[in-house]
């Protein structure tokens, strides 16, 4: 029995030893598979955070560059917008150049603001006012006999004539003539003169009187040698004030150039009070760079509201030949308001010949402004030489003597003495400003004078 029980024992034993063995083998599996699964989830964890962050940085980047994209279109439409507006003049051109050194001790250039200017007006279709001008311009032909006398037994007692061309303005008209605005040198010594309208009519002229200090003439036509069509056709002219005019003013000129017929050039004012001299008579003129040519002599200067501001006069040129630079665009025109009260003058036939006219019986020359700083002497008349007997020297001027203003008009230029003295009649009294050396120095004194005849000084 107890071996029965020790064999069952025994093989229960063995038994229980063979099932401890087997069933130590299920449990490793089974932690090796836990081990593999927990492997797993850890790195589908991993995945999955790193799948997350990849997430996370893709709508951050995804921002980013919508934000990137957006600014950068903002900055573009800025950039537009700016060069639009710097362009346009919206935005004064120094405002960057101003801006750069902000809040720096550099020294640099100081700007001013841009001055509120208004626009200026360029004369460029000037055809309304040349239509509206053109019928008080007329077209002058003189006549003027240059040699006479015997040239042989063909050509007895022939006279030979030249022609010349000039223009005048319709100024102004009596019950009897028409008053026509001229140069003097345009009539001067003239035989003949004759008047062309705009619709092509010519009639004869006469000078009514004349300025050769001023370079001024009236001539008249007569009302009874105009038909009625020439009458419709013309109109007066209406001055301007010359007085009111500034350099770059728009000009136009018409005027008969070449005596080829009317003719129109345009410009604008380039200087104004130009010294110009013509035939030893200087006088203050406007300089335009509007074409003058022969024959424009005595047209008008308009404005850019047709009114009559100038009348044409001269112009500088220079010689094919010459071996300094050409000269171009210097026209000059009387100043319109310098001689409106001797136009008038003239018109009314006050004008003094030269043997009513009064003279003070000197002669000299005059100190400018360069010569008075240059020797230390007052600018003025100097009187070089004085008649025996004349108005000056019964008043007791001196040579040396140097006239600094005449009835109060301040003397720079020769034309003040003669514009004051056009105007007076022999015996007539002028007040003179007189500088006279004493020792080192010059001192002023007062001196009237009664002017002299014709006659007296010659």
């Amino acid at each position: 029995m107890e071996e029965k029980e020790n064999e069952e024992n025994k093989v229960i034993g063995d038994a229980e030893v063979v099932d401890d063995t087997k069933a130590e083998e299920p449990k490793e599996e089974v932690s090796k598979e836990v081990s593999k699964q927990e492997e797993t989830d850890e790195k589908q964890k991993l995945y999955n955070e790193l799948n997350k962050k990849y997430q996370e940085q893709n709508k951050k980047d995804s921002k980013t560059l919508t934000i990137a994209i957006f600014a950068i279109l903002i900055f573009c439409a800025l950039v537009a917008l700016f060069i639009y507006l710097y362009v346009n003049g919206i935005i004064p051109k120094d405002t960057a150049e101003s801006k750069k050194k902000e809040n720096k001790n550099d020294i640099e250039l100081k700007y001013t603001e841009v001055s509120d200017v208004k626009e200026g007006v360029y004369i460029t279709d000037v055809s309304e006012v040349v239509d509206n001008a053109m019928p008080s311009i007329v077209a002058i032909t003189s006549q003027t006999r240059v040699s006479s006398g015997n040239y042989g037994p063909w050509f007895s007692n022939r006279e030979e004539y030249a022609t010349g061309a000039g223009s005048g303005i319709i100024v102004s008209k009596s019950d009897t003539e028409l008053m026509i605005l001229t140069n003097n040198h345009v009539i001067e010594d003239a035989n003949s003169l004759s008047v062309q309208f705009i619709n092509n009519k010519s009639v004869d002229a006469k000078v009514k009187g004349s300025s050769a200090t001023r370079d001024v003439a009236i001539i008249t036509v007569k009302l009874d040698d105009l038909d009625e069509d020439t009458l419709k056709s013309i109109k007066i002219a209406t001055i301007g004030d010359s007085n009111a005019l500034k350099v770059g003013n728009g000009v136009i000129a018409i005027g008969n150039a070449l005596g080829y017929g009317q003719s129109v050039t345009t410009g604008v004012i380039s200087a104004l009070n130009r010294e110009v001299t013509i035939d030893n008579n200087t006088m203050n003129m406007i300089q335009i760079d509007a074409a003058i040519n022969g024959g424009n002599s005595g047209g008008a200067l308009l404005n850019s509201k047709g009114e009559v501001i100038g009348i044409n006069s001269a112009k500088y040129s220079s010689s094919a030949t010459s071996s300094s630079a050409s000269i171009e665009g210097m026209g000059f025109a009387i100043p319109i308001s310098d001689v409106k009260d001797l136009i008038t003058r003239l018109m009314n036939g006050e004008n003094l010949t030269d043997k009513e006219r009064g003279y003070l019986g000197v002669s000299g020359y005059m100190i400018t402004e360069s010569y008075s700083e240059a020797y230390n002497m007052p600018e003025g008349f100097y009187i070089s030489s004085i008649v025996e007997g004349s108005g000056a020297d019964k008043a007791k001027l001196e040579i040396g003597d140097i006239i600094v203003s005449i009835d109060g008009k301040t003397v720079t230029q020769f034309s003040d003495i003669s514009e004051v003295l056009e105007l007076k009649r022999a015996n007539e009294k002028v007040t003179l400003k007189v500088k006279y050396t004493s020792g080192r120095e010059y001192k002023e004194k007062t001196v009237i004078v009664s002017l002299s005849s014709y006659d007296e000084v010659n």
